[in-house]
């Protein structure tokens, strides 16, 4: 059985690929201060990442799963596994490390940058990488673009399902045309595992579905799931779209080619969101709500909007 690190455990991303890998009869444990319910079957090292001081003396283990904010949290961790054997070592990294400007989709090849949109969130992975890099030459980077599915606590297609469930007219930006690229949880966790089984030559991955959805049709997949019939009415005034919708205006592209070669088919978006909605529906104290729906009642709604 195989000793498995996962940073985290608590929320969304390292929840699921602790519970994942649980289930699959890894060893599992997680390194988090214990202030929320833990993954099942899973281990708990209680600790803060940023002051971890022996908390992982006496630990040893074959695999670990980061999904570090920064630099410092990965300088953390390696300094405390220092005197351990070296682990295979998988870092959940971001898409927001591709600079808007560059040519589309992203490569893995494409250098990195500044993204305007995502600021220091991107700069700050990038950071992670190099600095993981520069002490271990053998571990794997995965760059995701937007995640969803169970577990997701945040405001997405959350957002969504609450509007359908109350028969909302839903406010969309523009005429819809927006091109959003996702990735299934599950799928990364496949992804990580196919990695772990073959250990492929390609250490950068860019990860996520090969096609994009317009935003409109994003938004029709979970009406969909809900099963509530879709009423759309398009925003075309000058508001910024974050104040009512729970993505950017911004568009990218990632060149997945790489990962197909290692995970050739993806969850559908229909059925990711089916699943979603089911989790969503025994789960919904759990997501951090924003406030799109009183945004929408009191400048959208008011404005003969509608549609």
């Amino acid at each position: 059985m195989k000793k498995m690190l996962v940073t985290g455990g608590t929320v969304f991303v390292s929840k699921y690929i602790a519970s994942y890998f649980a289930h699959l009869g890894f060893d599992v444990f997680v390194l988090n201060r214990n202030t929320r319910p833990q993954p099942e079957h899973s281990t708990l090292i209680q600790a803060d990442r940023h002051n971890l001081g022996s908390a992982l003396n006496g630990h040893s283990f074959d695999i670990v799963i980061d999904t570090a904010y920064t630099k410092e949290e990965v300088q953390n961790l390696l300094d405390a596994l220092a005197a351990e054997k070296s682990p295979m070592y998988v870092f959940i990294s971001s898409s927001a490390v591709y600079p808007e400007t560059l040519p589309q989709p992203f490569k893995e090849s494409a250098l990195t940058g500044k993204n305007s949109i995502w600021k220091d969130y991107g700069t700050h992975k990038i950071e992670a990488e190099e600095y993981l890099f520069s002490r271990m030459k053998d571990a794997y980077i995965l760059r995701p673009p937007y995640l969803y599915g169970p577990m997701n606590n945040l405001y997405r297609e959350a957002f969504v399902f609450e509007c359908a469930e109350k028969g909302r007219t839903f406010y969309l930006p523009k005429d819809g045309s927006l091109q959003l690229q996702f990735l299934y949880i599950e799928d990364l966790c496949r992804i990580i595992q196919t990695i772990l089984d073959t250990r492929p030559q390609q250490h950068i991955l860019n990860v996520g579905n090969s096609e994009s959805v317009l935003a409109r049709d994003w938004v029709c997949l979970c009406y969909e799931a809900v099963g509530v019939p879709l009423n759309v009415q398009n925003v075309t005034a000058a508001i910024e779209q974050r104040n009512y919708f729970p993505f950017y205006d911004y568009e990218y592209k990632l060149d997945v080619t790489l990962q197909q070669a290692l995970l050739s088919h993806t969850t559908s978006l229909k059925d990711g969101l089916a699943q979603s909605y089911n989790w969503y529906r025994q789960h919904k104290d759990a997501i951090v709500r924003k406030d799109f729906i009183a945004y929408i009642d009191s400048h959208l709604a008011t404005e003969g909007m509608h549609s």
